[in-house]
C-alpha cells in the first residue's frame, strides 16, 4: 500500500450535498471528483480508477442501483450508496446486488468516512495482489530468481548483472534469512563460470581442521573443494565464523591463486571465484580483532547489500504468493486464495526471520489448505497477544500505519518535517496519528541508537 491519498467519486445530483461530501472527504484528506449524474461519474470511474465510489440510489437517468450494475467487473471499485428514500428491501437488494455499504440519509458524517476508507483501503489491497500476480505470471530469468519490485530489489538485479562477470570475490552482507545464498547462485549461473560447479560450505560450527581439510584436502589424497571447484565458484557461508588461521590461507588463495593441502608441501594452483556471505557487521569484528583486516580487505572487492523483508513493502505479497503457488504443486493441490484479511496480516507483520519465515509461514498456510481450511494469521503462529493478527480489516491497517510511521521516524531519526514529506501526509496530522497509534518517538529513537 502506498501513501497517496485515497481516491473517490461521488454520484449525487444534489448540488448542496455533493458540496457537503466534497468538504468532509477533502477535509480528511481524500482526492475528491464530484458528478451530478451517474453516467458522468461512470465516466469518471473508468478514467480516475477510484479506490471507492460514493452514490445517492435516485437520480435523473440513471440510479444508483443501475450504476452499481454498469460496475460489474472484477477490478471495480466498490459502491457505497446513499439514499433519503431508502428502505429495508432496497438497502437488502442492493447489498445482494454487489454495494459495499449503504447509508440511510441523513448520516453521520465519521460513520460514512469508516465505510469509504474500510473500502478503499479493502480495494487497494485486492489491487495489489492482482497486480503482483499478475506481474509474478510474466516474471523469467533473474526477475524470477530475484522476486520484488521495489526500489533496492529493482536495483539488486541490476548490481547482479554488473558484476555476474567479474572475477573478482564477492561479499554479500544481510541479515539472516534474506537470501543470501540466492544471490550468490545467481551471480555464479550468469556468470562465464556457470557451465562449472557451484559449492557451498558453511564455516560456522566447524573447527578450523576440519574446515582446512574440506577447503583444501589432504596429503593422502581427499581433493578439497578448491580442486573439485576449478573454474566455477565457492560461496562461504558465514565467514564472519571462519577461524583466523583458514582465513590466513583463504587470504593467500585470493592473491595468489595458490594453496598448499594440509601435510603437503605441493603447491596447487586453482581458478575458483570467491563469493563470502555474512549477517555480521565484519568491520567491528576487525576492530574487535576477531577477523584479519587483510582478508576482509580481499573479501569485499565488491559488495552486495540485502534489504531485509520488513523494508520493501508490498513485495512480501508477491513472495508469498510465489512460494504458495511452489508449495501447492509440491503438495498436488489447488493454491488458497489469498483474502484481504491475508494481504493485511502479511503487510502488517514484522519479518524478523525475513524471506526464509515467510517461506515457512508460506508452507504451513498450504498445509492448512490441505486439510480444508487456515490463514496467513494463523499460519503466523504469534502466540504473544499483543502481537496477535487483527480480526478486522481496520485493526490490521492500523497496525500497517503504526509499522510504516514508525520505521519513517527511524530512518529519518526523528526529524518529523521529514517523517511527514516521506509518508506523503501533513505534520499536523502525521502528530494525530502519532497520538492515535500509541508511537512513542523517543522510545524509538532510543532503540535504534542501542549498541
Amino acid at each position: 500500500m502506498n501513501n497517496a491519498p485515497l481516491r473517490i467519486v461521488i454520484a449525487d445530483d444534489d448540488r448542496e450535498m455533493r458540496a457537503s461530501l466534497i468538504h468532509l472527504l477533502e477535509g480528511t484528506g481524500w482526492e475528491v471528483t464530484a458528478c451530478s449524474n451517474a453516467k458522468t461519474a461512470l465516466e469518471r470511474i473508468r478514467t480516475t480508477e477510484p479506490d471507492v465510489v460514493l452514490s445517492d440510489v435516485r437520480m435523473p437517468g440513471m440510479s444508483g442501483l443501475q450504476l452499481l450494475k454498469s460496475m460489474e467487473s472484477q477490478n471495480s471499485p466498490p459502491l457505497v450508496l446513499i439514499s433519503a428514500h431508502g428502505d429495508i428491501s432496497m438497502a437488502v437488494q442492493a447489498m445482494q446486488d454487489g454495494a459495499y455499504s449503504f447509508l440511510e440519509k441523513p448520516f453521520d458524517p465519521r460513520q460514512l468516512l469508516r465505510i469509504l476508507r474500510h473500502a478503499a483501503e479493502n480495494h487497494q489491497l485486492h489491487s495489489t495482489t492482482r497486480r503482483l500476480r499478475k506481474r509474478l505470471g510474466e516474471l523469467s530469468g533473474i526477475d524470477r530468481v530475484l522476486l520484488g519490485e521495489c526500489e533496492e530489489m529493482t536495483a539488486l538485479r541490476t548490481e547482479v548483472f554488473e558484476i555476474a562477470d567479474a572475477n573478482a570475490a564477492v561479499l554479500i552482507q544481510g541479515a539472516t534469512g534474506t537470501g543470501k545464498e540466492l544471490i550468490a547462485g545467481a551471480l555464479h549461473s550468469m556468470s562465464a563460470r556457470r557451465d562449472h560447479i557451484f559449492v557451498s560450505i558453511n564455516c560456522a560450527n566447524m573447527s578450523a581442521q576440519t574446515l582446512e581439510k574440506q577447503m583444501f584436502g589432504e596429503s593422502d589424497g581427499q581433493l578439497g573443494l578448491f580442486r573439485k571447484a576449478h573454474g566455477g565458484t565457492i560461496f562461504l557461508d558465514e565467514v564472519a565464523a571462519c577461524p583466523r588461521e583458514v582465513q590466513v590461507k583463504l587470504l593467500r588463495v585470493l592473491e595468489t591463486g595458490e594453496f598448499t593441502p594440509p601435510g603437503s608441501d605441493e603447491t596447487i594452483t586453482t581458478d575458483v571465484r570467491i563469493i563470502a556471505a555474512s549477517n555480521e557487521n565484519l568491520e567491528a569484528k576487525v576492530a574487535a580483532g576477531e577477523f584479519r583486516a587483510d582478508f576482509l580487505y580481499r573479501l569485499n572487492t565488491l559488495q552486495i547489500n540485502l534489504p531485509p523483508l520488513s523494508g520493501r513493502g508490498d513485495d512480501v505479497i508477491m513472495l508469498f504468493e510465489h512460494f504458495v503457488s511452489q508449495l501447492s504443486q509440491t503438495y498436488e493441490i489447488e493454491a488458497p486464495e489469498l483474502s484481504t484479511a491475508d494481504a493485511a496480516a502479511l503487510l502488517a507483520y514484522d519479518w524478523p526471520g525475513n524471506v526464509r519465515e515467510l517461506r515457512h509461514v508460506a508452507e504451513r498456510r498450504v498445509l492448512a489448505a490441505r486439510r480444508g481450511g487456515g490463514s496467513v494469521a494463523t499460519a503466523l503462529r504469534l502466540e504473544d497477544p499483543e502481537n496477535d493478527i487483527p480480526e478486522t480489516l481496520r485493526e490490521a491497517v492500523a497496525a500497517f500505519e503504526k509499522t510504516l510511521v514508525a520505521k519513517s521516524i527511524r530512518t529519518h531519526k526523528g526529524r518529523m518535517d521529514a517523517v511527514a514529506e516521506a509518508l506523503g501526509i501533513g505534520r499536523r496530522t502525521l502528530n494525530e496519528k502519532i497520538v492515535k497509534l500509541g508511537i512513542e518517538k523517543e522510545t524509538l529513537l532510543n532503540e535504534r541508537t542501542r549498541p
